[in-house]
């Protein structure tokens, strides 16, 4: 039967009437006949304690200085945990730790050995995984189902693909004899705690290194928790230690002068401070910093599938994602029909408590990072963009925000040039491919990027063009251990994942 917009369907379903919006055939309309009950997932069984320490030398030990922060649930503005805050004593306690294990014990043991221990901690990652994902939901804001089905799967296949290799360095690099680099100083951001803290780990234990590792200090209870794993699964003391703080924390590591490389995840401001940091040492620095992914949809893309997509590229753990599609490049023929029905997409999309399993964007992580996105769509409405938010309700208290798109933006526009870090989509058009390459790459960044085409052909020859470390075809967000992620420009130097993800932990004879 047909539906038009004045009449109301009534196909039957074993007889009975089954009630159709009358804009069925227009757009997506969930809201006017189902309602999603709540599905909360529980944290009865999860133990946060009320206090942390720092984890030095396979022990939970005091700051020096007696000083502790907080870390915020951001759902619901309630203080979850107390951990320390470290200090330049504190930093230097662990990386003697490091270096005493380093010259003792991991250096000494045999490169299989070293692989067992990667591969036990990847084992109990799995056997704690419920437990660490409502724990990245409470401390990170992210939705469960996030937690649940990427994060923390995904920490766990990096130290299974990284134990692979312990043992098997002399095939990654023939005719070279890699060689550890000694203690490695971490810092990592709070998007990803625990996928980001694998990506650092993972590598860095299998190639013989010892590790200091601080986690950001708005998440820093998975690290935390894996410091318990550390200790469960044996490893020798001292091998991992992670010390908690802010960014004087994060400096100490950084200018230690016992350190050997430094691995930082975080904003290109930052990164840029450590480039000048290290400049004139023998450190070795891998950097992986902000982006401003640019998303380009062609007329021949297959819409649907493509607006699926966009939804991902940029609605993903709220838009807390370096490598988000957060500029929509279309191509004119479609953009009107293309953002159509993006709108109605983005109505679907369900905002609250991340630990529902219902929802589809959870918490900002913080206040300050709330305050910033904020602050950016107050400028984007100022530049004399076009703002289009979804009409979802929002939780009360806690920090959220509605899934945004601007149109009628310029290429000079603040919100299409800077990273906003959260759930907001800028939309331009073009009309050629060239029009599109010129766009995607002319911002400071060059992380990651996304083209939709049902030609190969174009795929091929727009990616070689668009200066970005990753490109995705037909698909967003899509990560693998196996795969290398880097970017150019302001966006970073040196790769994690993959065998490349190897190189900033060796040096080659």
């Amino acid at each position: 039967m047909s539906k038009t917009k004045d009449k109301i369907s009534t196909e039957t379903t074993n007889g009975a009437p089954k009630p159709t919006s009358p804009n069925a055939d227009l757009k997506l309309d969930f809201a006017s006949f189902w309602e999603y009950s709540s599905a909360p997932e529980s944290s009865d069984f999860v133990e946060i304690k009320e206090k942390y320490n720092h984890y030095i030398d396979g022990e939970f030990v005091e700051p020096e200085k007696g000083r502790y922060m907080k870390s915020i649930n951001p759902a619901n503005e309630e203080v979850l945990t107390e951990f320390a805050e470290g200090t330049t004593e504190d930093v230097d306690k662990a990386v003697k730790a490091a270096r005493k294990a380093y010259d003792k014990t991991w250096s000494k043991i045999s490169a299989k050995e070293r692989g067992k221990f990667v591969y036990r901690i990847a084992r109990m990652i799995q056997e704690r995984s419920r437990e660490l994902a409502i724990t990245e939901t409470l401390d990170g804001g992210k939705p469960i189902r996030e937690s649940r089905d990427v994060d923390v799967p995904l920490a766990a296949a990096h130290f299974f693909y990284y134990a692979g290799w312990a043992d098997k360095l002399e095939y990654a690099f023939p005719g070279r004899k890699p060689e550890p680099l000694g203690v490695c100083g971490q810092i990592i951001p709070w998007n990803f705690p625990l996928l980001m803290l694998a990506w650092k780990i993972a590598p860095a234990l299998a190639t013989g290194n010892t590790v200091v590792l601080k986690p950001a200090e708005t998440t820093p209870v998975t690290a935390l928790k894996f410091a318990e794993i550390c200790s469960d699964a044996g490893l020798p003391d001292g091998v991992v230690n992670i010390v908690t703080g802010a960014g004087q924390t994060g400096s100490a590591i950084v200018n230690h002068p016992d350190v050997n490389k430094i691995a930082f995840t975080g904003s290109t401001e930052i990164g840029k401070i450590i480039q000048k940091a290290l400049a004139g040492t023998e450190k070795k620095y891998s950097l992986e910093l902000g982006g401003k992914g640019p998303n380009i949809v062609f007329e021949d893309a297959p819409l649907d599938q493509t607006v699926e997509g966009i939804i991902n590229a940029i609605f993903f753990n709220q838009g807390h994602v370096c490598c988000a599609g957060s500029r929509l490049l279309v191509q004119e023929g479609i953009a009107e029909r293309l953002i159509d029905k993006l709108k109605d997409r983005m109505e679907t999309l369900i905002v609250g408590d991340p630990l529902d399993k219902n929802i589809d964007i959870g918490a900002i992580n913080s206040k300050s990072q709330f305050e910033k996105i904020n602050e950016y769509l107050d400028i984007g409405v100022n530049e004399g963009a076009e703002m289009y938010q979804s009409k979802c309700e929002l939780p009360e208290t806690g920090y959220f925000c509605r899934p945004t798109i601007f149109t009628g933006v310029a290429q000079s526009n603040r919100i299409v040039q800077e990273e906003i870090f959260g759930p907001v989509l800028t939309i331009q058009t073009f009309r050629t491919p060239d029009e599109a390459i010129e766009k995607a790459n002319n911002t400071p960044y060059g992380l990651a990027s996304g083209i939709w085409t049902d030609k190969g052909s174009k795929i091929f020859k727009i990616g070689q063009q668009v200066r970005s470390g990753v490109m995705w075809s037909n698909t967003y967000n899509k990560f693998d251990p196996t795969s290398p992620f880097g970017g150019y420009k302001e966006s970073g130097i040196g790769s994690e994942g993959g065998l490349q993800g190897l190189y900033p932990y060796v040096k080659l004879n």
